[in-house]
């Protein structure tokens, strides 16, 4: 047995009846929903508690990672843009049109984070237009929480039954 037949092996690369990949996906939106805008959740339950050096503390970080990543969107975002759009083509005309189903694990993986990307983006630029203060950065990391695990459900959803389709028409299963 050569390299690339144990590697392939390992990695197994019909993802969808692979375990592995779901343990991924739930770890991938468990993450995603957690850091709201860079910022942990828990930081701004504690804030919200607590106060004083929690309160300062969650506003410290949300004035860094808003100034970051509206400066990485000002700075590159064109590019960065232009970047994606070429990546998930790609990985899209291999998964659904070549039939690559790697292909189409990893765009359903990742392309649902373009949207979270973009929900970080309009909240890091609400968070910009006003002095930041507690009630407000709390109320917006909320919605920018639940919206992503909004994004994370319907992608879940359409993951697992696009997992389960290619399951039963390749027999995998069966």
């Amino acid at each position: 047995m050569d390299l690339f037949s144990s590697i392939f092996e390992i990695i197994d690369m019909r993802s969808f009846s692979n375990l592995w990949y779901w343990i991924g996906l739930a770890v991938l939106w468990s993450t995603a929903s957690h850091w709201s805008m860079g910022v942990p959740f828990d930081l701004v339950q504690r804030a919200r508690r607590i106060g004083g050096q929690s309160e300062q503390d969650l506003l410290d970080i949300v004035r860094i990672n808003r100034n970051r990543l509206l400066y990485i969107v000002e700075v590159s975002g064109l590019a960065l843009l232009g970047l994606s759009c070429f990546f998930f083509t790609g990985l899209a005309m291999l998964g659904f049109v070549y039939g690559v189903e790697f292909a189409q694990a990893v765009f359903l993986l990742m392309f649902p984070l373009v949207l979270v990307t973009f929900i970080n983006i309009s909240a890091a630029r609400k968070l910009s237009r006003v002095e930041p203060e507690l009630a407000f950065v709390a109320k917006t990391l909320t919605r920018c929480r639940i919206y992503t695990q909004i994004v994370g459900m319907i992608s879940i959803l359409i993951t697992s039954l696009w997992g389960m389709y290619q399951n039963f028409s390749i027999g995998v299963l069966g």
